[in-house]
């Protein structure tokens, strides 16, 4: 990942809150032919693991050697930055358009469980992190006992062991504090949900800086 080094996520708990938050995250290996395969899974990621699922029918596992190299990329919210939204613009007109995102990359070894207790532990982990804080959260328990060991037939596990880890947070940190505000507030007046939420980030950035 190319992060220069006003986008890097300079702590682990920042990048770890960022693939929290994000949940979700595309798994990349390289195939026997020497072209990538991707999956787009959920995940955790705990310690130096990361543990998902996949469906058994989904090939790309077929093609997982134990220990095989992988990376994991988890994406947050990104929005498009229009450079009419600079106060530069008036004073020179040298800007162009961008791209602002939050990204996080876990590189390492990947390999698949195929064990029933290892897939259910996993399942439950997952679970539990997206239903522990409602009020009636759903358990695996809660469904027939037959019927959750055919579900759990039709997936395989993917842990992966991480070696590395890289996050990035553009957020506009190259511009002037007059360009970020813009930014801001450019972001703020779109209809999507997903550019209020860089716009947020830009000002927690923007008002980081000061301090």
């Amino acid at each position: 990942m190319y992060v220069p080094h006003f986008n890097a996520i300079p702590d682990e708990a920042g990048l770890r809150a960022l693939v929290a938050g994000v949940a979700t995250a595309q798994l990349v290996t390289v195939g026997s032919d020497g072209y990538p395969l991707v999956t787009f899974l959920p995940i955790l990621w705990e310690g130096d693991t990361v543990i998902a699922h996949m469906a058994r029918a989904n090939p790309h596992w077929k093609q997982i050697d134990d220990g095989a190299p992988a990376v994991v990329v988890a994406t947050g919210p990104d929005a498009y930055v229009s450079p009419s939204w600079y106060a530069s613009k008036a004073e020179h007109g040298r800007v162009v358009p961008t791209w602002n995102y939050s990204a996080v990359e876990l590189v390492g070894r990947a390999r698949i469980h195929e064990d029933p207790h290892w897939l259910r532990t996993a399942v439950d982990a997952l679970v539990t992190r997206h239903e522990g804080h409602r009020p009636q959260p759903w358990s695996s328990d809660d469904a027939p006992q037959r019927y959750l060991e055919g579900q759990l037939r039709a997936i395989v596990g993917v842990e992966m062991t991480v070696e590395r880890v890289e996050g990035k947070a553009k957020l506009s940190q190259n511009r002037s504090e007059a360009d970020r505000q813009g930014v801001v507030a450019g972001l703020r007046g779109e209809d999507s949900p997903a550019a209020a939420v860089v716009a947020e980030a830009v000002d927690a950035a923007l008002r980081g800086a000061g301090q």
